[in-house]
């Protein structure tokens, strides 16, 4: 690693901060990786440096904050999908139903789902 100064450490880290938004906000979550390895890098180099001034650390915090809601979000969206796909394949197994005694009874589908095939 090159001789940075803290400042250079903290604009880099700013930018990563800004592509990381614009790539959640994309919903491209596969460019977070190498984002992430470069924002490990500089807070190690930065937490090495230890003569940072708070101030210049709150603009970069409050990024890091709306990001993390971001990224809570799209992993929120994700979970739901996933919930959904199970549900959807528990409903392609069979239908659970009630009788008026409250007794449950599942109703099998036919087979698998086949795909016809027109001209």
């Amino acid at each position: 690693m090159t001789d940075r100064t803290p400042q250079d450490m903290i604009e880099q880290l700013d930018d990563l901060l800004d592509q990381e938004r614009i790539a959640l906000l994309a919903g491209d979550l596969h460019e977070l990786e190498p984002l992430l390895a470069q924002k490990e890098e500089i807070i190690t180099a930065l937490n090495m440096a230890g003569d940072l001034e708070r101030e210049t650390l709150e603009s970069v915090q409050s990024k890091v904050t709306r990001n993390q809601a971001l990224l809570d979000s799209a992993m929120e969206g994700i979970r739901a999908v996933a919930a959904r796909m199970a549900e959807l394949r528990r409903v392609r197994k069979g239908l659970d139903v009630y009788d008026q005694a409250g007794r449950k009874t599942r109703f099998a589908t036919r087979g698998a789902p086949t795909l016809e095939k027109r001209a």
